[in-house]
């Protein structure tokens, strides 16, 4: 399959990803946005180890979901720590974390 199958795949799903992100409050719904645009970009170095043969692009692409990991983790237990604190998730009614 051509490499450029996968670009336009992962420029889709990155296309979809900022769209949540952009248009959604929720903040697990921007969290799995940001995931998507996470996974996007790893289908793009992906694809480019795949044309140039080197295993450089899937090393990077390991690092990343490693990263996405813990970015997922912890955003989640902070959206849990707001959710008790406050009992809502959406990004426009919880501003502030002092309060």
């Amino acid at each position: 399959m051509p490499v450029e199958y996968y670009l336009w795949l992962a420029a889709i799903l990155f296309g979809i990803g900022l769209l949540g992100v952009l248009t959604k409050r929720n903040a697990l719904i921007l969290m799995m946005s940001v995931e998507l645009m996470l996974n996007a970009a790893n289908l793009t170095f992906l694809a480019f180890a795949r044309r140039s043969g080197d295993l450089a692009g899937h090393a990077i692409a390991f690092f990343v979901i490693a990263v996405a990991a813990a970015e997922a983790a912890v955003g989640l237990a902070v959206v849990i720590a707001i959710y008790r604190s406050r009992g809502a998730i959406n990004v426009d009614e919880v501003r502030v974390l002092s309060e």
